[in-house]
């Protein structure tokens, strides 16, 4: 499994919002969309895409104009991985038998590896939604940051 090129993006971009607010707690700091572009290599279109994602996902606040750009909606400690994802690739689902809306399997009906998918994609769920857009933004790598919370 891996994240698309969009979502990794938007995870660098939301991070660079967070460190910029110099508030990895609070970060609601209104940010300019073209800056933060210009500081982590993402090019500006994509920026301006990923803008429009994330505000329609509720993760931001945009605004045009003079005192304009973006703002995250909350702060960073309340926003996941998860989220970040969801925002960008839509509900997380590992098959298409956990996603209530595609049931395209031509093996559906004999599965027998079906009843465990469920549990599979809330672990992984799980896994992404425990990690925090504070946490990603922090200087420490999260192996590290964990290391300190368990000390």
């Amino acid at each position: 499994m891996r994240l698309s090129s969009l979502t990794d993006y938007a995870v660098v971009l939301l991070s660079a919002a967070t460190r910029r607010s110099g508030d990895v707690g609070g970060g609601l700091a209104r940010q300019n969309a073209t800056v933060l572009a210009e500081e982590t290599g993402v090019p500006l279109p994509t920026a301006q895409k990923l803008v429009s994602k994330l505000a329609a996902a509720g993760l931001i606040d945009s605004a045009r104009g003079t005192g304009g750009g973006i703002r995250l909606s909350r702060p960073p400690v309340s926003i996941t991985l998860a989220d970040i994802v969801e925002a960008v690739e839509g509900p997380i689902a590992m098959t298409s038998c956990v996603d209530a809306a595609n049931h395209d399997c031509a093996i559906e009906g004999n599965c027998r590896v079906k009843p465990h998918w469920g549990a599979v994609n809330r672990a992984v769920r799980g896994a992404l939604a425990g990690i925090t857009l504070a946490q990603l933004a922090a200087d420490a790598p999260l192996a590290q940051q964990q290391m300190k919370v368990e000390a």
